[in-house]
């Protein structure tokens, strides 16, 4: 049989080192923040090729993608539930009170992707209006402020339905 990818195999072949840097010292953001800036001040390091991995929950901040919600426990859920019905396209499927949609940008999760997790008691977090737009928009600020082109990859945390542990996608 033939390698298809030639003699070489390089289609298989080890890369180099990864390295994975944490941005530190950024600040708690909100909307209207300059994110570019901050990781640029806090990652003048980053070099041409670098991957940036930053949460949806950043690019909900400084967007705007925050809402006011009760600090009550039953108004807050509530208020949450509404959210998650005005985001979906869909209910793929529902067990008691835990509902997995797809949102409009066609990811199947829990709740639309709608989180209470790191904003204020006060508030609930909707997921970006267009990631890739985002990504988009802070690689090319990057770009412009350190002369260097890095992929931008936004993630989320989720898990598998009915099943225990997360991870970032």
């Amino acid at each position: 049989m033939t390698d298809p990818a030639g003699a070489s195999g390089l289609d298989h072949a080890p890369g180099g080192a990864v390295e994975i840097r944490p941005v530190t010292g950024l600040p708690e953001f909100r909307p209207g923040d300059d994110l570019a800036a901050a990781i640029v001040a806090a990652a003048p390091w980053l070099a041409a090729g670098d991957v940036l991995v930053v949460t949806s929950k950043v690019f909900s901040k400084v967007e705007g993608r925050i809402v006011s919600s009760p600090t009550d426990p039953d108004e807050r859920d509530a208020a949450r539930r509404r959210l998650v019905e005005q985001e979906a396209v869909r209910i793929v499927a529902r067990k008691g009170r835990t509902l997995i949609t797809e949102n409009r940008l066609g990811i199947v999760q829990a709740a639309s992707g709608i989180d209470g997790s790191n904003v204020a008691g006060s508030e609930l977090a909707l997921l970006p209006e267009d990631p890739d737009a985002s990504a988009a928009a802070l690689r090319d600020a990057i770009e412009v402020a350190l002369g260097v082109r890095v992929a931008v990859v936004v993630t989320d945390t989720m898990g598998r339905a009915w099943r225990n542990g997360q991870i970032d996608a």
